[in-house]
């Protein structure tokens, strides 16, 4: 039979996260599994600013184009990059069992969050983390950062940067976890929604059976609960990746049923204002849970504190 082909980004960390997609494809298929490369517009502009570029779905668009023109069978997508609009013609096909959601700080001589000096400089691309870490540290020179995990990681050891901020998840696919100095708790970095998750996508019409029966089984329960959860309050939220939105959910065992819990935050640009708020319920209702947790943090202030940055930082 045919390869299997697998879209993807073409930087070092989505081709790793896209080739563990693939060899657990070739694991269950016992078929070949290539990687096709595809260039998105958040790739070929590293200069701009992501908000400036569009945010949400500059590293989505054209690997999804490049699925729906049949260049390749699935395309695998880091869950938070994902726009939280439905793609037309295409499924949201698997939600493998999710890597640790924590941001993690990466400081030059070791240092942790509260051993930074007033002023130092941090780098980030989120207005999530631009937010939360003003509220941690006000005295913090939060600054702006593009590139890929090696390129942020040398301007801290090059003295550019005193620390960056990254996902966890990331540094340990790409075995290099040696670089945290902290790893920042949810309830002092709330992460984005659907964090330390990918997404498997395939065409709405799919006709290898085989294909199928494959990408439901890397399909984990609990973490596409969780990732619902926390992209219906952030769609509900009308809030994109340009926008300091916080979310948490995790699936636990409730008298033999899966209960779906779900921390949300919202974050004003200097720090100095925030909405927090959590809600469980079934997880079979995860999306019910998630935008009942948005209608919560709407009527406790929300609207005033989702304006778009206007520092240049993004996701």
């Amino acid at each position: 039979m045919s390869a299997v082909r697998v879209a993807t980004r073409g930087s070092l960390l989505a081709r790793t996260q896209s080739g563990l997609v693939a060899d657990a494809l070739r694991e269950h298929l016992d078929r070949d599994v290539e990687l096709v490369e595809v260039r998105t517009q958040g790739d070929a502009d590293q200069r701009t600013p992501l908000a400036q570029l569009g945010g949400t779905g500059v590293f989505v668009v054209a690997v999804r184009e490049a699925l729906l023109r049949g260049e390749a069978d699935v395309a695998v997508h880091s869950l938070k990059d994902l726009p939280t609009t439905p793609a037309p013609g295409l499924r949201l096909a698997a939600v493998p069992a999710r890597e640790d959601v924590r941001d993690v700080l990466c400081a030059r001589d070791g240092a942790a969050l509260a051993d930074l000096p007033a002023g130092a400089r941090v780098g980030t691309g989120s207005p999530r983390r631009a937010a939360q870490l003003r509220a941690l540290r006000p005295d913090l020179d939060v600054v702006p950062v593009r590139g890929n995990v090696d390129t942020r990681l040398r301007k801290v050891s090059e003295g550019e940067l005193d620390a960056v901020v990254l996902a966890r998840a990331g540094l340990a696919r790409l075995g290099r976890l040696d670089a945290v100095t902290e790893v920042l708790e949810p309830d002092q970095m709330l992460p984005a929604p659907g964090q330390g998750a990918l997404a498997v996508e395939c065409r709405d019409v799919e006709d290898d059976a085989a294909l199928l029966d494959a990408l439901r089984l890397l399909d984990d329960d609990a973490s596409r609960a969780a990732v619902v959860a926390e992209r219906a309050l952030l769609a509900a939220l009308e809030a994109g990746c340009s926008a300091p939105v916080g979310a948490h959910a995790t699936v636990t065992s409730e008298d033999g049923a899966p209960v779906v819990h779900l921390t949300g935050s919202v974050v004003s640009d200097d720090g100095r204002a925030r909405v927090l708020d959590s809600a469980s319920g079934p997880a079979a209702d995860a999306e019910r849970v998630g935008r009942d947790l948005a209608t919560a943090l709407l009527a406790a202030g929300a609207p005033g504190l989702l304006s778009v940055p206007s520092n240049g930082i993004a996701p």
